[in-house]
């Protein structure tokens, strides 16, 4: 399996879907009447840095669930007495683990490269082929 750092470095325009939506996230946050507008737009035109992400996703990979969820691609994880199943949109995926959170690193990587075709232009898919 990937780390979050290989994920947002293999699949550069869902890293980008990524890293908006975490930041949205984080504007948000800052919603308090204390908070600058202008720190608020320095935010958003700082943006965040793959370094500073990654950790995030390899610890806790089921905080993207959400944006995938946004962009129609839905992950399931199932457990049956011992194991952990994935399925993404609908399709059974990938082995069986025995704990959650490899089950969903699992699974959030397909979802990386499900995102990032979805975001790939028709004719940059034909020059890959």
């Amino acid at each position: 399996m990937m780390s979050g750092l290989e994920m947002l470095e293999k699949y550069p325009r869902a890293a980008s879907v990524i890293k908006n939506w975490l930041l949205s996230r984080m504007v948000e946050a800052l919603q308090s009447e204390s908070i600058d507008e202008d720190f608020k737009q320095y935010m958003r035109e700082q943006g965040i840095d793959n370094d500073k992400i990654s950790p995030m996703i390899d610890a806790n990979p089921r905080m993207l669930f959400d944006v995938f969820d946004d962009n129609e691609i839905y992950i399931s994880v199932f457990y049956t007495p011992t194991i952990f199943m994935v399925s993404v949109n609908q399709i059974d995926i990938g082995p069986r683990f025995n704990t959650r959170k490899e089950a969903e690193l699992f699974a959030v990587e397909a979802a990386f490269e499900i995102l990032e075709n979805k975001l790939t232009p028709k004719e940059e898919t034909n020059e890959n082929e």
